[in-house]
């Protein structure tokens, strides 16, 4: 039996088995496709605390390497179930495996929501974007599309304006859905331009990299090339925490209702990362979180 099972390799998952080993407890980690998450699309990071740059593969395998010296234990499974039984939680894999520990941190994280299109899981940290804080300055100068009409494209589509020569706005309603405020603060920069009721349906690219989209009209069938030097895909987040959610109360979205305590209504029972409610979402809240996740967990560990 582990003290800690970790249900999840990105940075809060991998954070959260680091502090749990420092302070002296036998962790399991599980990851079902590649250690790093969603930073791994990133090829460069420099908005880290203590790292001029890197790329998000240098951090997963760096923190990777790190708790492996540590003493992690790790396992390349998808985890499909967890059971909460008096004084212990098995943890069952759809390959089969079923492993025991005394407490479980859900780190489970989300994955973004693709456009669906040829090419495009190519084409992600390489003209295509997901976070204009982490990405947007390699497109200083640059022209941008924002897909999306949401909050979360809108913000995006804010902070890029300020760095890009021109931003454009895709969104496929006939209407931007974001708060009124941000469509004010937005589209009153002359260097912000917009399309509605409109899809993309093609990705154009020259030697590997993206050079502009191709979009048509919803109602009319009309077809434009738009030229463009980067794309940032901003139509939402799938968190993947059904299975858990007799464990932990889920909200609207499917996000984990927990609060920055990283608590569930499920003694032994923690959440960590992305895959959390909360509104800001970057490497180093994850990264935070599986700080908070693991020394409740330990502490929950030494009461027992």
């Amino acid at each position: 039996m582990y003290d800690i099972i970790v249900v999840g390799g990105g940075p809060a998952g991998m954070t959260a088995a680091l502090y749990g080993l420092r302070n002296g407890k036998s962790v399991l980690v599980i990851e079902k496709t590649g250690f790093g998450g969603q930073i791994t699309h990133s090829p460069n990071v420099e908005n880290y605390p203590g790292t001029l740059s890197m790329s998000g593969n240098e951090f997963a395998e760096r923190t990777l390497d790190q708790i492996l010296h540590q003493g992690a234990e790790i396992e390349i499974e998808t985890v499909t179930e967890v059971v909460s039984e008096a004084g212990r939680k098995l943890v069952r894999t759809a390959e089969g495996g079923e492993y025991e520990a005394r407490a479980v941190i859900l780190a489970t994280g989300v994955k973004h929501r693709m456009l669906g299109l040829p090419g495009e899981n190519e084409l992600v940290g390489e003209g295509i974007s997901f976070c204009a804080v982490c990405d947007g300055d390699f497109y200083t100068g640059q022209t941008v599309c924002v897909a999306g009409g949401g909050n979360s494209a809108l913000q995006e589509a804010i902070l890029l304006s300020g760095k890009c020569k021109q931003v454009v706005m895709l969104q496929d309603l006939p209407f931007f859905t974001g708060e009124a405020r941000l469509q004010e603060v937005l589209f009153a920069r002359e260097n912000v331009k917009s399309f509605t009721d409109v899809k993309i349906t093609r990705l154009l690219t020259e030697n590997g990299a993206l050079t502009g989209v191709q979009i048509e009209g919803r109602s009319d069938g009309a077809k434009q090339t738009i030229p463009c030097d980067g794309l940032f895909v901003a139509i939402g987040l799938i968190p993947e925490n059904e299975p858990f959610r007799d464990l932990a109360d889920l909200n609207d979205y499917g996000y984990f209702d927990s609060d920055e305590q990283c608590l569930t209504k499920t003694p032994g029972i923690f959440v960590a990362g992305d895959c959390r409610s909360k509104r800001i979402r970057q490497l180093t809240t994850a990264a935070a979180d599986g700080a908070t996740a693991a020394l409740a967990a330990c502490s929950y560990l030494d009461r027992l």
